[in-house]
């Protein structure tokens, strides 16, 4: 595929490739050789939101990144259904279709219910998993969550998503704790690929989903003993304004053995800590 004129290649210097998927044509990068780090995003975001990671990382392994069906560069249809299900569909597809083997998962936000099924459905092909700002588990006591979602599910929601782009122009923003890390330059390639209201359904999903889609949360956190003997490593975002403090506190209790590094960041961790965030996994996986 060519290159969008709006993307910056000194920002995202990446060779594109596309895959059909259930919807359309999914897009990824795959950057580096040896073994694979298969990177997972949320919402509003894509595989740019990696960038700084793939950049180093990709010296020393093989870094792919898959826009979900709906963002980035992967095409957005009007009859996808757009759960987290139907995108775990999409990424076991392109995991099997790569072939890849001992595979360290790295996954943020919706990338979490969405990433760690592939996990729970081939353990024995998952060597780490990397967790930030992310959940695996029922929503239903988040009242406040549980709540906002109900209302965005609404016309008044979908009105604000759909044509006011408020996943982008609202929720973007409110991600960061420092504001100064979303440069104009950064949030032109989060806003140009959902620039329009048939662009902006996946968007909508995923705030529909955080009270649509909990028998299916539940259900991945039925199986978490299935992660138990998988290396785990929690990088988190302390000034998170979009998911609680004590999600990090309920992954810490259930999984006491993972290692966890808290930085003073807001949601998008990975974006106001990019470098630091590369080294942690760097280190990590040098010693396992």
């Amino acid at each position: 595929m060519n290159t969008p004129k709006w993307i910056d290649s000194i920002l995202y210097p990446f060779a594109h490739h596309t895959l059909e998927v259930t919807g359309g044509r999914m897009h990824y990068v795959d950057e580096g050789e040896g073994n694979p780090i298969v990177f997972v995003h949320g919402t509003p975001t894509w595989s740019f939101v990696w960038r700084q990671q793939i950049k180093s990382l990709s010296r020393n392994y093989r870094c792919i990144a898959a826009d979900h069906i709906g963002f980035g560069l992967s095409e957005k249809p009007t009859d996808f259904a757009y759960t987290p299900e139907a995108h775990a569909d999409n990424l076991e597809q392109l995991i099997e279709y790569l072939q890849l083997k001992s595979i360290t998962l790295v996954m943020h936000d919706f990338g979490g219910p969405i990433g760690l099924r592939y996990a729970l459905r081939h353990p024995e092909k998952t060597k780490n998993l990397i967790t930030l700002n992310t959940w695996m588990w029922s929503l239903e006591e988040e009242k406040k969550i549980t709540k906002i979602s109900r209302f965005m599910a609404g016309g008044l929601g979908k009105f604000l998503y759909l044509q006011m782009g408020f996943s982008t122009k609202v929720l973007l923003p409110l991600g960061y704790h420092e504001r100064k890390h979303l440069t104009k330059d950064i949030k032109q390639h989060y806003l140009k690929p959902l620039s329009t209201p048939t662009n902006r359904r996946g968007t909508w999903a995923f705030a529909k989903a955080l009270h649509q889609s909990n028998p299916y949360f539940a259900s991945l956190w039925q199986q978490r003993e299935k992660m138990k003997s998988i290396n785990k490593l929690i990088l988190w975002g302390e000034k998170d304004k979009l998911l609680p403090l004590h999600f990090l506190k309920r992954w810490q209790q259930e999984f006491p053995e993972a290692k966890v590094i808290k930085y003073k960041a807001g949601h998008f961790v990975q974006e106001e800590r990019g470098g630091e965030v590369a080294d942690a996994i760097q280190e990590f996986m040098e010693v396992r």
